[in-house]
């Protein structure tokens, strides 16, 4: 749920200060620092862009202010621009929950400021995170893209990818993709697989979600046994792909990661197999 309280900043809170895709944070100290507006005297001239997520699910004892600077970059002494993955990669968990939401929430409204009906400016709603047409009284909400994760396991092995599009070339993670309209996320699992790696599944076995903000994707993650065929790429998606003992791995994704998640359950599910 989201309030729009420019005017009312009395209370201390958590602040988010976003700049393009990146953070202004503090240099030293928390990621989230507990301060009061009066502490952010460079930030004064946007009180009007002050914007209050509730946080009443989020594991935070005081408000998240959020301010979008958009594309103005500014310089304050003691902060820093930091990248949005580096930091979601590097902090605990109560952290990366409340940087996915806010940022899919500043995503939303960069990208919802007019009707996608009439055309016409949008007001956010302040019970809810939607915006509202006056002129047609078309409402939207947040778009959410659902995306299947899968890890492929046969014997000790583990089915292990690199990515067109992996940030780090290094790294190998598990095959995912977008469900696409009509179809369930298992058909979509046993589609995407066949598509990236060619072979089959088997034994498909939900583990469980997570929300990714890279902008907007849900994470439906899977176990499945191999079933059949051979691995043959595809090359517009996947670089490498190969079968890899799970006492010789390459780099896998943070344990942060739905991906890291996955891989870490099941290697300890393999080696406790008799």
């Amino acid at each position: 749920m989201l309030k729009f309280t420019g005017n009312s900043l009395v209370q201390p809170g958590h602040w988010l200060i976003f700049n393009r895709d990146q953070l202004l944070v503090p240099e030293e100290g928390d990621l989230l620092p507990l301060m009061s507006w009066s502490d952010l005297p460079f930030l004064h001239h946007y009180q009007d862009q002050v914007h209050h997520l509730h946080a009443a699910d989020l594991p935070l004892s005081h408000p998240l202010y959020i301010i979008d600077l958009g594309a103005e970059n500014i310089s304050a002494a003691g902060w820093r621009n930091a990248g949005l993955r580096e930091l979601m990669t590097s902090e605990p968990p109560v952290t990366y929950e409340t940087l996915s939401r806010a940022w899919q929430y500043v995503h939303f409204q960069r990208t919802h400021r007019f009707c996608g009906r009439c055309g016409s400016p949008t007001q956010p709603v302040d019970w809810e995170m939607a915006v509202q047409c006056h002129q047609c009284g078309h409402r939207c909400y947040p778009r959410v893209s659902p995306c299947t994760i899968v890890a492929v396991y046969r014997g000790m092995e583990i089915l292990l990818a690199r990515g067109v599009r992996h940030s780090n070339p290094k790294m190998y993670s598990i095959i995912a993709g977008f469900v696409e309209s009509g179809e369930s996320v298992e058909q979509a699992t046993h589609r995407e697989v066949g598509e990236e790696v060619g072979v089959k599944i088997k034994n498909l076995e939900y583990f469980g979600s997570q929300a990714w903000p890279f902008p907007h994707s849900l994470m439906m993650g899977y176990l499945a046994e191999y079933d059949s065929g051979d691995i043959v790429i595809d090359e517009k998606e996947i670089v490498d792909a190969d079968w890899y003992h799970i006492d010789n791995l390459p780099m896998l994704p943070p344990k942060l990661s739905i991906a890291g998640k996955i891989l870490e359950a099941l290697i300890e599910r393999l080696r406790q197999a008799p």
